[in-house]
């Protein structure tokens, strides 16, 4: 009678996770997955960006990429006729038309 009560509690401690591993799975399916798309995209976004695309950076300066600096790290941005910014690329936040105030405010 102990054994099959010993093997009832071994069977009943694997169900007992189960509902931990749910979870895992639900938050991986929508948190996690999701916001690594987003980042990709992001990254797929800079690493296209060519001379003459007007963009936004997240302090919410518009500017039109004027060029590249250091292999490609640093992006002059035409802010004004004699103004030009020199930032780094991971601080554009996307091209200027396609960009919403929800990205600009989680960053």
């Amino acid at each position: 009678m102990d054994l099959l009560y010993g093997q009832a509690q071994q069977g009943g401690g694997l169900v007992a996770f189960l509902p931990f591993i749910l979870i895992m799975f639900v938050i991986y399916f929508l948190m996690i997955r999701p916001q690594a798309k987003r980042q990709k995209q992001k990254e797929t976004m800079r690493e296209s960006l060519q001379k003459g695309d007007k963009v936004i950076t997240m302090g919410g300066i518009y500017g039109t990429v004027h060029g590249f600096k250091e292999k490609g790290r640093l992006t002059v941005i035409k802010v004004d006729n004699n103004t030009n910014l020199v930032i780094n690329r991971t601080a554009i936040a996307g091209l200027a038309e396609k960009v919403k105030d929800e990205e600009l405010e989680q960053t």
